[in-house]
């Protein structure tokens, strides 16, 4: 790593601040217009910002306690549909994504093609100015809150299945579509199975080219493993390591020389992590394309959330047995459902009653954006150049 970050009285942070200044309550609409939601994209969008002003903005919104949507829409449908929507499908959906107004979902996984994600079987037939849909989805996750997602289905059979494939905008209001819930052992219902009968899609709201449907999936493939490979990602279900540290020692820290050392794995885990991030900026400063580092970031994040939480709940005691341990707090809507809330002593202070959430959650980091097994195959073979595993359909 070689990087220094600006100095405070840099023109670039100096212009930020002098926005927020003029905007000290600003809406999310109105960071978007400035460019500060996607700031590294180009105009309008953003600034065509480099790395290192990315950091300075990122820096100083966060010194304004002002957070950026985030999700679906703004982290894996909106960069598809900058690459290759039509300028129409760009002025359209990219706003409201940008400005948090509409929620997003992905129609991408199916009952029958487990990680063979190019399996799929949902076709698509083009009938004059429309498409009509057939198939089925699974583990859309906020499929029951989203206006729009982003729906891949097969419009060649006939061909390989990596080429017959072609990407959509799909509304979640169309007649034909349905929506199933899927609640999971934490009593929460985030996924949905959406099933699609005769749905009459629009042409236009067909991304890129027809049957070029695979190329663009691996770019939303490509910023989902961006996005979920944060150290410890729970989506606010969750400590990171340090504020699991930091709860340990403002309670006068442990005595269990296991639970020390357990700690102190943690914080290395971390620390592994941060520093393989700060390696990928800075090749990125230095005008580089990411290494390997960027491959194993996803794969090594998603076991360390599991055991920032198997830790966080062993140190709650005998209150981490329980689904509320820990002083009363709020708890996503969603992950309410069916949850009874028990106020009890934990001997962790600070437990929040969402990190038994969490806890049961966490399995999932090794499934959601791509499996653990077809992360280590891609590690494998694109980044040691092993052997590519025998499949029957190659």
């Amino acid at each position: 790593m070689d990087f220094d970050m600006p100095p405070e009285d840099d023109p670039r942070r100096l212009a930020v601040r002098a926005w927020l200044d003029q905007h000290p309550n600003p809406s999310m609409a109105e960071v978007a217009e400035a460019g500060y939601v996607v700031p590294h994209w180009p105009a309008p969008w953003g600034l065509d910002a480099d790395p290192m002003h990315q950091l300075i903005i990122d820096e100083e919104l966060h010194r304004a306690g002002i957070r950026r949507p985030g999700g679906i829409g703004i982290g894996w449908a909106a960069p598809t549909i900058l690459l290759a929507g039509t300028d129409e499908q760009k002025q359209r959906y990219l706003p409201p994504i940008l400005s948090g107004q509409d929620q997003w979902c992905q129609l991408f996984s199916e009952p029958d093609a487990g990680s063979d994600l190019a399996a799929l079987r949902t076709q698509a037939v083009r009938d004059g100015d429309t498409y009509v849909v057939n198939g089925a989805k699974i583990w859309t996750s906020g499929g029951h809150q989203s206006r729009y997602g982003i729906l891949i289905a097969r419009t060649d059979p006939a061909a390989p299945k990596h080429r017959g494939i072609s990407y959509f905008i799909c509304p979640m209001d169309l007649p034909g579509l349905t929506l199933e819930p899927i609640i999971d052992m934490t009593t929460a219902h985030s996924f949905n199975q959406v099933f699609l009968d005769d749905v009459r899609l629009p042409a236009e709201n067909l991304v890129g080219q027809e049957n070029d449907g695979w190329r663009l999936t691996k770019v939303t493939l490509s910023n989902e493993r961006v996005m979920l490979s944060s150290a410890g990602s729970l989506w606010g279900a969750g400590p990171s390591a340090a504020h699991l540290i930091e709860l340990v020692r403002g309670g006068g820290g442990v005595d269990d020389p296991v639970l020390r050392q357990r700690l102190a794995a943690l914080h290395c885990e971390a620390e592994v992590l941060r520093l393989n991030r700060l390696r990928t900026l800075s090749a990125r400063l230095r005008g580089q394309t990411p290494g390997p580092e960027a491959s194993i970031q996803k794969a090594m994040a998603d076991e360390h959330g599991q055991h920032v939480m198997e830790l966080a709940k062993d140190l709650a005691g005998t209150a981490g047995v329980l689904s509320g341990s820990g002083p009363a707090g709020p708890v996503p809507e969603d992950a309410r459902t069916g949850a009874t809330e028990v106020n009890v002593d934990a001997q962790l202070p600070g437990v929040h009653p969402i990190w038994h959430y969490g806890f049961l959650f966490s399995p999932a980091l090794t499934i959601g954006g791509g499996t653990f097994a077809i992360q280590r195959n891609i590690i494998g073979e694109l980044v040691l150049g092993l052997p590519r595993e025998p499949r029957a359909d190659r």
